[in-house]
């Protein structure tokens, strides 16, 4: 499926100690009414975690001047370590990246396990949009579009 471009996005949840958050790439509009998104999340994520605990989750799809916060995200690095130098705004609770294409605030909905990943679905509550040209992830590497 590498030879499949898809959008970079990070998938983001306040929690406890702080934000959490991933670099994902499985994630798409799910329907239009009512307007849902679904993600795609490792088992073992702690961003998992902390949007099951949270009950909110936030995505914010990257420009293609992001790819420092793409891989940052996709690291097992420390929660508080991977938002080091990280613009990013607190928006009722649930992290925004500064600068992001789109964001999109989300009410869980569905937590649905499917092999080594768990799908989560959520309602979009709020979504701001920017222009720029979008992060895409292709044959292991980013890109620009």
């Amino acid at each position: 499926m590498a030879s499949l471009p898809t959008g970079v996005t990070i998938v983001a949840a306040g929690g406890r100690d702080g934000p959490a958050g991933a670099t994902a790439n499985a994630v798409c509009s799910l329907s239009v009414e009512p307007m849902l998104m679904l993600a795609c999340l490792d088992r073992g994520s702690r961003t998992l975690l902390a949007i099951q605990a949270a009950d909110h989750f936030g995505i914010s799809v990257l420009h293609d001047g992001q790819e420092g916060i793409a891989r940052g995200f996709a690291t097992k690095t420390p929660v508080a370590e991977k938002w080091g130098g990280v613009a990013w705004t607190d928006r009722a609770g649930v992290p925004a990246i500064d600068d992001a294409l789109v964001w999109l605030r989300c009410e869980l909905r569905d937590v649905i396990a499917a092999g080594d990943h768990v799908i989560v679905t959520g309602e979009v509550e709020e979504m701001e949009t920017a222009p720029g040209r979008p992060l895409v992830f292709h044959d292991g590497e980013y890109r620009a579009l």
